[in-house]
């Protein structure tokens, strides 16, 4: 079932609920009005019935009581199927008139009158009839008048009511089902051209955005919103895997070109002197260690990028970490001076993270990695400090070496891009890069301020655990 197809049916169902309730409401506030008003009638008629009658009673000369009689048998001549008693002291009939006889009234309704004063039993078809107590104040006698007929008119005005309400809920029914397939029509036109809009969205034009997110506010215009952030995202997605493999195939390029080249000219020759291979070999050794290292940088790249949920994280101590990589870094750059600062805490543990110790010690290595490499012309150490502060702990790494320029510093997490001043120096650009990926997994930051020819400074900072 189309969203159409269900607004329009939620909506009728709602409204035909609402006026199936009001027109019950109305039904059965004109059907108590009416009996209530009935019953008031009767009452009156009751009580004239009464007076009139003990007025008739009270007359010595039976000429005026034959008159008082024959006025109340013309009075009750007006009420469809109505009929009136009148009972004595000693419950018996002393006066009756009516359209057709009825049952003899029980005795158990004339007392409960007598207690009461007024009675009113409700019978089906609308019959209703009445008990009133009326006391002779001339002769200090009680009579009991019983009246009893149909209510016809009321009966009449519920059926035509009946027809009206029921008549009317179709009619409306009808109606609001063809306004409210229209009116959801138009409420999801902006839908349906969005859905447009998105078909016609491929990979190659992912530049292409929701032109519904520039029309208002409205709850459509935020979702177009939404979706051209996330076009703007995979855009940026895509705009970098193209980049990542475009710059990948050019570094892996290299490395395969030194071997091609060096085994098509060790095969030239049949014969060639020992130092020659040696020479050869080592030349391929070399090459296919730069291939690896630059695999194994691709692969942490690509293991850096996976969702944070699937990386496997417990509680570390960056002091400890940092001592492994400095005992890595003497192994690598024996030459190479690092000097170690961490900052007196109160804390036990004022160096504990939540995270993965592999991907925290390469970031570790990289840093270190490069203070190494561009500080090898000068004798001044690389000092790397630990301190904590305010629940987030951090590294600093400062060395002294050739520095870079304002515009090179900016680009310095774009993989594989290599300042022109370092192109001579080994490495294919993916350390920075790297590590900025593993602290983003982190939780962390990591910032670079540099000057030409004055050093380099490093922060990796992340909250601690």
């Amino acid at each position: 079932m189309t969203i159409r197809m269900r607004l329009a049916l939620q909506f009728g169902v709602i409204l035909a609920v609402t006026l199936i309730l009001f027109s019950s409401l109305v039904y059965y506030f004109s059907y108590r009005t009416g009996r209530d008003a009935f019953t008031s009638s009767l009452f009156a008629r009751a009580l004239v019935v009464g007076h009139v009658y003990a007025d008739g009673a009270n007359r010595t000369d039976e000429v005026s009581r034959a008159s008082y009689r024959r006025y109340l048998r013309q009075f009750y001549r007006t009420l469809p199927e109505e009929e009136v008693r009148v009972y004595d002291e000693r419950s018996r009939l002393v006066f009756r008139e009516g359209a057709t006889p009825q049952a003899k009234v029980p005795s158990n309704r004339l007392q409960a009158v007598r207690q009461t004063g007024r009675e009113v039993w409700r019978e089906h078809n609308f019959r209703q009839t009445v008990g009133l107590r009326y006391h002779d104040l001339q002769r200090h006698r009680t009579f009991v008048v019983i009246a009893s007929s149909m209510d016809t008119d009321h009966a009449k005005q519920l059926t035509s009511l009946r027809v009206i309400l029921g008549g009317g809920l179709l009619v409306a029914l009808v109606l609001v089902g063809i306004g409210g397939w229209f009116f959801a029509g138009q409420a999801l036109r902006p839908m349906q051209r969005m859905v447009q809009e998105v078909d016609g969205i491929t990979g190659s034009d992912l530049h292409r955005r929701l032109s519904q997110a520039q029309n208002g506010q409205d709850e459509v215009s935020h979702l177009a919103q939404r979706f051209n952030r996330l076009l703007d995202r995979l855009e940026t997605a895509f705009v970098g895997q193209r980049t990542f493999v475009r710059d990948a195939s050019h570094e892996l390029r290299t490395p395969l070109t030194s071997l091609i080249g060096e085994l098509e000219v060790a095969l030239l020759q049949k014969e060639r002197p020992a130092a020659e291979y040696r020479r050869v070999l080592q030349s391929i050794l070399d090459a296919a260690r730069l291939l690896k290292d630059l695999t194994n940088g691709l692969l942490q790249i690509a293991r850096a990028s996976d969702d944070p949920s699937q990386i496997a994280r417990t509680n570390l101590r960056l002091d400890e970490l940092l001592l492994q990589a400095h005992e890595e870094m003497q192994r690598r750059h024996p030459t190479s001076r690092i000097d170690l600062e961490f900052q007196e805490a109160a804390s036990a543990t004022p160096y504990l993270v939540w995270g993965n110790e592999a991907l925290l010690l390469s970031a570790m290595l990289n840093v270190l990695e490069n203070a190494c490499k561009f500080s090898v012309q000068t004798d001044q150490p690389i000092v790397a400090s630990l301190s904590t502060q305010a629940g987030r702990v951090s590294l600093l790494v400062h060395d002294q070496g050739m520095g870079m320029s304002e515009a090179d510093r900016k680009q310095v997490f774009v993989p594989f891009f290599r300042a022109e001043a370092v192109r001579t120096v080994p490495g294919h650009g993916i350390g920075l890069p790297l590590t900025a990926k593993i602290m983003a997994l982190h939780g962390g930051e990591i910032r670079v301020q540099s000057q030409l020819g004055q050093g380099t400074s490093v922060w990796l900072e992340m909250p601690a655990a």
